[in-house]
């Protein structure tokens, strides 16, 4: 694939670039006498030097080509000041991250996907709240909003890493032009779209919730989206900070609303089956029938762009693309649902201390950004090095300062609620449980 020759081409050149340039990016480290300091292609990792043959180890959900593409984000990083990072991606992260941790196994860095599990680790003494550099350079370069997120008890313990938009409706565009669709722009017009496609005799959604060890978890984003469209953002984070009970009625005006797409069974699930087959279709899987012309929508967020088989074009008049999931009540405006990772610390030695707050950097997200299906809230990301056109959408709304956006719910949560009985409850909903005895099972969860 292309992918695999630019990386096979990025390490012979690497392999001549210290063959050719030992002097100017030598391994030792006195700055002074290594030549580093000189050279051009590692000044702007001067300041992170002073640490070579040093090891920081990172655990964290990436996985696969996305793991690859951070291996290569961080390269040039690594070897212009002899850090060596040593990256562990796993499908079941949210598990396995409490049992090294607790088992005493805790790794240098860890990306935390969820505010809560952050929490989680810094009331319990096992976090490293960041050092001076990294806050000065995380407080310049992310907005304030994003830093609540990480904070606990006014110490920051996490530094925002890659981002998502979760507020989005994927499509087929050359589906749409030959069907004569309009893309929604309300909800009152997707429903009306939905039906016009169920009477046509095709489902108009797909959907699947499957996950592993995360299963579930999807259908709380549906959750959370449309809570964001029935109800302020301010109700939003009473709910999921326990200000109004998990079973408030507001709280199940949502998910009833979201069961008139996802329980409708004149409108799932394209592709699989009835219903309760969305239990069971892994997520990255799930919209794959947009492109065969099984399903017609597909609720998900912008990471979605890396789940397309191979050969898809993601574009506006593309095999898919994505539309913003359209407001319920228009008085509420335009609501954002996304999430990201935290690079969170369980050790403060000065080479992972450099390597968070180099992460944190405009020269980290804007080389990471470049090669491709990666986006962040990082100010300093400048908008032509994203290449997918949906992240470039994203990074708009993100860099919006009209946007209303709101964390994903279930990731703010307390980890035994927003990864655990919420994402369980709502495998039980698609199952056929009612939304009452749900809710109030995930009500009853909430740690005391």
């Amino acid at each position: 694939m292309a992918f695999a020759r630019s990386r096979q081409a990025l390490a012979i050149a690497g392999v001549l670039g210290l063959a050719l340039g030992a002097t100017a990016c030598g391994t030792g480290n006195d700055k002074k006498s290594s030549g580093k300091a000189s050279s051009p292609e590692c000044a702007a990792y001067e300041k992170y030097q002073g640490h070579d043959g040093k090891k920081v180890t990172i655990y964290s959900s990436i996985r696969d080509i996305e793991a690859d593409r951070l291996a290569q984000s961080w390269k040039q990083f690594e070897d212009c000041t002899g850090i060596k990072i040593d990256h562990e991606g796993s499908g079941e992260f949210e598990a396995q991250i409490g049992v090294r941790v607790d088992g005493g196994n805790a790794p240098d860095l860890a990306f935390i996907p969820q505010p809560g599990l952050l929490k989680r680790f810094a009331d319990a003494g096992k976090l490293k709240p960041v050092g001076a550099d990294t806050k000065a350079l995380a407080e310049q370069n992310f907005t304030p909003d994003w830093l609540k997120y990480s904070t606990v008890d006014g110490k920051l313990y996490g530094v925002p890493l890659g981002s998502n938009v979760k507020s989005y409706v994927w499509y087929s565009p050359k589906t749409f032009k030959e069907k004569g669709w309009t893309v929604p722009t309300t909800w009152d017009e997707l429903i009306a779209l939905s039906d016009k496609i169920a009477a046509s005799g095709t489902k108009p959604w797909c959907a699947g919730i499957e996950s592993g060890d995360a299963t579930g978890w999807p259908a709380t984003d549906w959750i959370e989206d449309v809570m964001l469209r029935t109800q302020t953002p301010e109700v939003y984070d009473q709910w999921t900070t326990h200000g109004i009970p998990f079973n408030d009625p507001k709280v199940a005006d949502a998910v009833n609303k979201a069961g008139t797409i996802l329980k409708n069974e004149k409108y799932v699930n394209g592709g699989f089956g009835g219903v309760k087959s969305i239990a069971t279709t892994s997520f990255q899987e799930a919209g794959t029938p947009i492109t065969t012309g099984k399903c017609a929508l597909h609720r998900q967020a912008s990471f979605y762009a890396n789940q397309w088989p191979k050969g898809t074009k993601v574009a506006e008049d593309g095999d898919v693309f994505a539309f913003y999931f359209p407001a319920i009540d228009p008085a509420k405006g335009k609501p954002v649902l996304g999430a990201g990772e935290f690079v969170s610390a369980f050790a403060d030695r000065p080479e992972v201390q450099a390597v968070q707050t180099y992460l944190a950097s405009g020269e980290y997200v804007n080389s990471r950004a470049k090669i491709g299906d990666w986006l962040s809230a990082n100010k300093k990301l400048d908008i032509n090095n994203v290449p997918n056109p949906v992240d470039k959408l994203s990074v708009q709304i993100l860099q919006d300062p009209k946007t209303v956006f709101r964390f994903d719910g279930s990731d703010l949560m307390p980890a035994a609620v927003g990864a655990g009985t919420f994402w369980k409850g709502m495998v039980d909903w698609i199952n056929g449980k009612d939304t009452a005895t749900v809710l109030q099972g995930i009500e009853s969860s909430w740690p005391k």
